[in-house]
């Protein structure tokens, strides 16, 4: 049915927007200011620091516990990390060894990774604290009341883990340091409570604020990361301003000095090897770029990224909003791809279109979970599924990747897990997940399908508006599902709880076919049938024989609206809603039988049905 449809998805995917802005007054969330003083031991891998954490209560609740993730616990021996890889049934294989061992049970005490506070004190006072693997827990010596700030001042040490997940020292890439998830981070609380879940190496919830970091490091290292370098010709290692003269070092290390403004989390990466390069993007930020350039292969790739890296950087602030700082750091590191604060971390580089790939997936993440924080943990879907759908569209564009449709790999994805019968809810915690496969599809694909399904629900255009929307209205701020929801009702006009309620909270399937089409004199009779439990509007697409084309679009009746004709060069026929609870539907088309050629449910091909074999009618 392929070469009947001759409706283009580059009409589809025309990506509009206007500026749109609104604020929640109900709305309240925590705020921290830390100010780190660490020293890096090169030679062994252990640091000690200091941390000045003020925190603001802006919440209208007394608290009278304060919880600390310390995420290096995890890589040990016996933590919940390591017993998670032995329960669950696909271990990653990052952290696994060829005979899907545990890699972290066989660390050692010098390869193991630990965060321990020595000290810890609040407005001056000692206050009680205990260990439960990767969670501090502050009994706090005076209960911060609503509205006010409290001061902890803290000594910590700590071991950088042999790198297994994200974190680590001495990569497959050979980078020395990748310094992720490394310091004592103060745990969320918001208007569900705290949020102090232990690391098994999913997803993260932090507490918005500025980060002032000092970090003494073997002045040979080159450190890239989260922040501005405030002294850039102390450093040199280019960062320094063009003519000017760098100070000169005569000990063993340099202090680089970092601010980060409203961030929710601080990472860095350091080698000796690094080389770095930068290119400023215009009407945007400076980007930096950190790699080893010891691989001739891999140091072509990733100077050949750097310009599509650019690209990528207009096209997110195009179609999502302005990126809001003036820099942003990729960095070669880690184990594979992870977004941070203002810079990412990526592995590799032999294969300049993973490269390419990974960059624009984890760039989007600055905007689906740096700039619009969503709980990973609780709505994983917001970020990985969205930051998927944005930067499919980025790649089909900068890559000039031409595809008819830009999220095909997902649905392909989502069908696959639901005829694996392992599908969970959305609304699963990252961490409940039985296994990794149903987490990372219902996570990645399942979530961008959450996007471009909503366009085919509302129309391509309000989904562009709906999303500079939300940016506009949520950035800095800590997003739910109903937010993204209540903002494409705002833009559409449309009720769309029964989208949120089904997509996301149930697994309920859409599956709709052609049950019958019949002579009715002079005209045809269409029965539809809803086989599946998720009820959708439906858009039809008529062949006919003389190779005129219309369509017939069938809103749902709940919906309380209906979108534009995403078709406007063919004829629509706009058709009595449809009812959810009703099974059957039916409709004429006025012209005789004789005369169709075909019949297409969902020619656009975004409706996730997962029997797309019903969907067709042909003439025989």
């Amino acid at each position: 049915m392929k070469k009947l449809i001759t409706i283009g998805l580059a009409v589809i995917f025309t990506l509009l927007f206007s500026p749109l802005s609104a604020q929640n007054s109900t709305y309240w969330q925590q705020h921290v200011d830390y100010k780190m003083e660490v020293d890096m031991n090169v030679e062994n891998y252990k640091y000690n620091g200091t941390q000045k954490l003020t925190y603001t209560n802006n919440s209208p609740d007394e608290l009278t516990r304060v919880y600390y993730h310390l995420y290096f616990n995890a890589f040990q021996p016996g933590s919940e990390m390591d017993a998670r890889l032995h329960s669950i049934a696909d271990p990653d294989g990052r952290m696994t060894d060829k005979d899907k061992n545990s890699r972290i049970a066989k660390l050692t005490a010098d390869e193991i990774g630990y965060l321990k506070v020595s000290s810890l004190k609040q407005d001056g006072k000692d206050v009680k604290y205990s260990v439960e693997g990767t969670i501090l827990v502050v009994d706090l010596a005076s209960p911060i009341a609503p509205g006010s700030k409290t001061i902890f001042d803290m000594v910590f040490t700590g071991q950088v883990p042999v790198q297994v997940r994200r974190s680590g020292r001495n990569s497959k890439d050979g980078i020395s340091l990748s310094m992720t998830q490394w310091y004592p981070k103060l745990a969320e609380y918001d208007f569900e409570g705290w949020h102090a879940d232990p690391y098994i190496a999913r997803e993260f919830h932090g507490v918005w604020g500025d980060f002032d970091v000092k970090l003494t490091i073997d002045k040979n290292y080159v450190v890239g990361g989260t922040g501005y370098l405030q002294n850039p010709n102390e450093i040199g290692h280019g960062y320094e301003k063009p003519g000017t003269k760098v100070k000169k070092h005569r000990g063993k290390t340099l202090t680089w000095h970092f601010k980060a403004p409203m961030v929710h989390d601080f990472m860095w990466a350091a080698d000796p090897d690094y080389i770095h390069d930068t290119l400023q993007v215009e009407n945007g930020p400076m980007l930096h770029f950190l790699y080893q350039g010891n691989d001739p292969e891999t140091k072509a790739n990733w100077e050949k990224l750097q310009p599509k890296a650019a690209e990528m950087m207009q096209f997110f602030s195009e179609n999502i909003g302005k990126y809001p700082y003036e820099q942003y750091s990729i960095i070669q590191g880690g184990d594979g791809g992870m977004e941070y604060a203002m810079s990412t971390l990526i592995a590799g580089g032999k294969n300049f279109g993973g490269l390419a790939g990974t960059t624009s997936h984890e760039m989007a993440h600055s905007w689906f979970q740096h700039v619009l924080a969503t709980n990973e943990s609780k709505h994983e879907w917001m970020d990985e599924g969205f930051t998927s759908f944005i930067s499919a569209l980025c790649m089909n564009k900068v890559m000039d990747q031409k595809k008819e449709n830009p999220f095909e790999s997902s649905y392909k994805a989502y069908n696959y897990l639901v005829k694996s019968n392992k599908e969970q809810p959305q609304t699963t915690h990252a961490d409940r997940y039985h296994s990794n496969m149903p987490y990372s599809i219902a996570a990645y694909s399942k979530g961008a399908i959450f996007l471009s399904q909503l366009g085919y629900v509302i129309g391509q255009e309000n989904l562009m508006k709906t999303i500079h929307k939300y940016y506009d209205d949520f950035k800095f701020k800590h997003p739910t599902p109903n937010d993204i929801k209540r903002t494409a009702e705002k833009v559409s006009g449309m009720e769309l709880d029964w989208y949120l309620i089904d997509w996301t909270q149930t697994t309920n399937t859409i599956d709709y076919s052609i049950k019958e089409v019949t002579s009715n004199e002079s005209k045809t009779k269409v029965s539809l049938e809803r086989i599946g439990l998720m009820p959708m509007p439906l858009d039809i697409l008529v062949v006919y024989k003389d190779g005129t084309q219309e369509t017939f679009y069938a809103p749902l009746r709940m919906m309380r609206g209906e979108k534009a004709n995403p078709y406007p060069n063919l004829k629509r026929t706009v058709l009595e809603d449809w009812p959810w609870t009703n099974a059957t539907y039916d409709f004429d088309i006025e012209k005789p039988l004789n005369n169709i050629k075909a019949i297409v449910l969902d020619p656009s091909g975004l409706m996730a049905d997962i029997d797309k074999e019903n969907n067709v009618y042909q003439a025989k």
